[in-house]
């Protein structure tokens, strides 16, 4: 298919061949593979006795993905040239669960690194500028927290002119710091682990030395090849990110509110200074929070604080940041709001998740929105199961309503004898605009659809009928027909 060897191959996939690409003379890496350089991100795997450039999940520029569930992704394995590279595409490491996801969060977080949204210091590494947020820098690394809080405090430009500190090995350096992912070149490794070392990040100095060790062993296993650039990725279970961001919240809290939060790696939330540039007064409480996470992740807060909906901002009466006061929510409730917005997580009690749901939709956090529901499906049982199946419609929460609805079909016999299952029944045949006498109702449909979802042996199918049956019973008592 093509030569493993460093003289230019043509990639001869069907997905690439249209394009009338040709790769590159050495093979640079995504996510630490080695991937051809031309229009299709292909990965030099063995199949068999043969060798083929097999596409990625990732892209380069102008190249397909072979990513679950999209057209580049269908489009990659409808061009391989046998079933066996499907089944590598198919069973490659990284198409993972998050692969598949969105991660909103990242997206976000990898934002404030390119845009600089609110800012509040920038480094300038000879002669490039690089915006940045001393509350993250200081959340992530003690070194920065250190630093901005004495030599480079109340600065708001660093000038760094060290000979040693190279400004691409410094941008990897804060995306890293952000993100938690790192793409180096690998003429500029040696700086990066220079620059890793000096601000004490010895995960990502361990990681770095880990990673160079299995890039060497893959070039010396591929004689020919040239890898050109080091990617570090944290597993995708790693919390540690997001406990770094979450001290962020547990700095913001009144101290009034810190009661429960344990040992803090600070001796206490004050010694660390996250600089915060918006303080939201919530029921006589205070939170001192950052623009950059709130106006980021929330269009509700954009609105409030930058937009033309703005809200007269007052200045604190001892010169801390402007002040906004918040209605309608209790101090608890906003904890939960400020630990997502900050870590995009929250223990959230099913007790809880009724109040933080109609904030969350509220203030437009759609993920807020998703853990609550996650936290409602532990409350079900026959008696909560149709409240909460009326919540799930109200907040369009589709994961939970079908959750509902999935219960409803097991435990079908009892609910029927339920008036309020009877009284949504009639609901959701109202609800039907211009319905005909005999329409389908979505609830019942669904509940239907579960029922015979379930059915995998014979024997089991007169169980399903038998719940079929139970239903019917109860659309012609109270005059439904579909």
């Amino acid at each position: 298919m093509c030569g493993t060897s460093g003289t230019a191959p043509h990639c001869i996939m069907p997905a690439c061949a249209g394009m009338r690409s040709w790769c590159s003379t050495s093979w640079p890496t995504v996510r630490g593979s080695p991937v051809c350089a031309g229009a299709c991100a292909c990965v030099h795997a063995r199949v068999g006795a043969h060798s083929a450039l097999v596409p990625l999940p990732r892209r380069d520029a102008g190249g397909a993905r072979c990513e679950a569930n999209t057209f580049d992704g269908e489009r990659c394995l409808y061009g391989a040239l046998s079933d066996a590279i499907r089944r590598a595409l198919r069973d490659y490491r990284q198409v993972t669960a998050s692969c598949r996801r969105h991660d909103y969060y990242d997206d976000f977080l990898q934002r404030l690194l390119e845009q600089g949204i609110h800012s509040d210091v920038v480094f300038v590494v000879h002669g490039k500028r690089f915006r940045a947020h001393r509350c993250i820098l200081g959340a992530r690394s003690t070194y920065f927290a250190n630093m901005l809080d004495t030599k480079w405090k109340g600065k708001s430009m660093v000038v760094l002119r060290h000979p040693l500190i190279n400004p691409v090995a410094f941008g990897a350096l804060l995306q890293y710091l952000y993100t938690g992912h790192l793409d180096i070149g690998v003429e500029h490794v040696s700086d990066c682990e220079r620059l890793a070392k000096q601000c004490q990040l010895w995960d990502l100095l361990s990681d770095l030395e880990a990673k160079c060790e299995k890039v060497s062993e893959f070039v010396a296993s591929k004689p020919g090849t040239c890898v050109k650039v080091l990617t570090i990725e944290p597993p995708a279970t790693d919390p540690q990110l997001r406990e770094d961001m979450a001290l962020l919240a547990d700095c913001a809290l009144p101290p009034e509110l810190r009661g429960d939060l344990g040992e803090l790696p600070f001796p206490c939330p004050d010694a660390f200074n996250s600089c915060p540039d918006i303080c939201f007064r919530v029921a006589g409480c205070s939170f001192f929070c950052h623009k950059a996470f709130f106006c980021g992740r929330s269009d509700y807060f954009r609105a409030l604080l930058d937009d033309h909906f703005r809200e007269s901002e007052q200045p604190e009466a001892s010169g801390g940041p402007p002040a906004v006061t918040l209605h309608g929510i209790s101090p608890e409730v906003f904890t939960h709001v400020l630990y997502y917005v900050y870590s995009d997580h929250t223990e959230l009690s099913p007790e809880a998740a009724y109040d933080v749901l109609s904030v969350a939709d509220m203030y437009l956090l759609p993920g807020l929105k998703r853990l609550c529901g996650r936290s409602l499906a532990q409350l079900l049982d026959e008696d909560s199961v149709v409240g909460v199946w009326r919540v799930a419609k109200l907040f369009r929460l589709a994961r939970l309503e079908d959750q509902c609805t999935e219960y409803m079909a097991k435990i079908i016999e009892k609910l029927v004898e339920r008036e309020d299952f009877a009284e949504a029944v009639r609901e959701e045949a109202a609800a039907v605009a211009a319905r005909q006498e005999t329409d389908s109702i979505p609830l019942v449909d669904d509940i239907r659809f579960h029922v015979a979802s379930t059915v995998q042996t014979y024997s089991a199918i007169e169980e399903a009928q038998q719940r079929l049956r139970v239903l019917e019973d109860l659309l012609v008592s109270i005059g439904l027909d579909c």
